[in-house]
C-alpha cells in the first residue's frame, strides 16, 4: 500500500485530523469517495481475527478484574497458565483504541509463554473501553496523562505483589502503548523488562530514572516516532541503561497488529515476538 496513504491514516489515528478531513484527503489521494470508502475496510482493524488464543483455551485461567489504580479501580484481562507454580507478571498495554479484542488476545499469546499477564483498560476512568473503534480514540485524547502512567505504574505493583507472582513484572506496549512503556520504565522502580513496540520516546531528562533492562522495537516506514530514536539511544547509552534496539526495514507502524491487514507484517512481526518472548523470559526467569 502506498506510504502516503499509510502516513495519512496514521496522522487520523493519532488525532491530528478529524475522521472528515481524513476521509476527504483519502478521497483525493485514491480518486475518489468510493475508493477511500472501500480502502477503509482495509485500514481499520477486524477483530473478527483477532482471536489466536481463545478465552476458553484449556491451559489458561482468564478472566476480567479490577485492581486498584490512581484514578480508582482498573479493569483488565487476566491471563495465566493453570496450575500452581509461581510466575513472573507481564502488563500489556493496548494501542489508542483501548482494550479491544486484539489486545486481550496478545495477553493470553503472553500467558501461553509461562507469565502472569493483564492486559489493563487505560479508558477504565471514562467507563471503559467503547464498542466503537474511532470513539475509544477520541476518548484517549482525554485521559489525563500523568494519571494514566500512574494506572500502569499500579498494575506493575499489582502483578509484584500477586499471590501467583515471583514478583519480577515487564511490560509490553504498542503504538500509543509502546509510548505508554516507555513513561513506566521511567516511572515504575518495581519494573524489570519493557518492551515498547514503535513507542513514542521520552524526554531525554528523564531516561537516567529508567532501571529496567528495555527491549525497543521500531519500523522502518515509520518516520513520526523514528525521528526521535538517535536522542533516545543517546540518553540511554548515557545513563548506562541496559537496551538493545531493532530496526524492522520495510515495515509500517503497527506491524504486529495482526488485525490490520495494510499494516501487518507477518516476517517482522514474528521476528520481534520471538525476541520479545527470549527477552522477557531471560530478564524476569533468572
Amino acid at each position: 500500500m502506498d506510504q502516503k496513504i499509510i502516513d495519512l491514516y496514521d496522522e487520523y489515528t493519532h488525532e491530528l485530523l478529524d475522521r472528515r478531513e481524513f476521509l476527504k484527503k483519502l478521497s483525493i489521494l485514491v480518486a475518489g469517495t468510493a475508493a477511500a470508502n472501500a480502502l477503509l475496510l482495509l485500514l481499520e482493524n477486524n477483530y473478527a481475527k483477532a482471536e489466536i488464543v481463545s478465552k476458553g483455551d484449556p491451559r489458561l485461567l482468564t478472566d476480567h478484574i479490577k485492581y486498584p489504580g490512581a484514578t480508582g479501580d482498573v479493569r483488565a484481562h487476566f491471563a495465566r497458565p493453570k496450575g500452581d507454580e509461581k510466575l513472573p507478571g507481564v502488563v500489556v498495554i493496548h494501542e489508542n483504541r483501548g482494550l479491544n479484542p486484539h489486545i486481550e488476545d496478545v495477553t493470553r499469546r503472553v500467558a501461553l509463554e509461562g507469565f502472569l499477564a493483564i492486559g489493563p483498560d487505560a479508558l477504565s476512568p471514562l467507563g471503559g473501553t467503547p464498542k466503537d473503534p474511532n470513539k475509544a480514540r477520541e476518548l484517549i485524547g482525554k485521559l489525563d496523562s500523568q494519571s494514566t502512567v500512574q494506572n500502569y505504574v499500579a498494575a506493575v505493583r499489582y502483578l509484584k505483589t500477586h499471590p501467583a507472582s515471583t514478583g519480577k513484572v515487564g511490560v509490553i506496549g504498542f503504538c500509543w502503548g509502546g509510548g505508554m512503556a516507555n513513561q513506566v520504565a521511567v516511572n515504575s522502580p518495581d519494573l524489570s523488562a519493557a518492551v515498547p513496540y514503535y513507542g513514542r520516546q521520552p524526554a531525554a531528562e528523564d531516561v537516567s530514572k529508567i532501571k529496567a533492562s528495555l527491549l525497543l522495537h521500531y519500523a522502518g516506514d515509520d518516520e513520526r516516532i523514528n525521528k526521535g530514536i538517535p536522542a533516545y539511544e543517546a540518553a540511554l547509552k548515557k545513563a548506562s541503561v541496559d537496551y538493545k534496539i531493532y530496526m524492522y526495514e520495510g515495515a509500517k507502524h503497527a506491524f504486529n497488529n495482526d488485525t490490520n491487514a495494510a499494516r501487518y507484517n507477518k516476517e517482522a512481526a514474528q521476528l520481534a515476538w520471538q525476541r520479545t518472548i527470549s527477552f522477557l523470559k531471560e530478564k524476569l526467569k533468572k
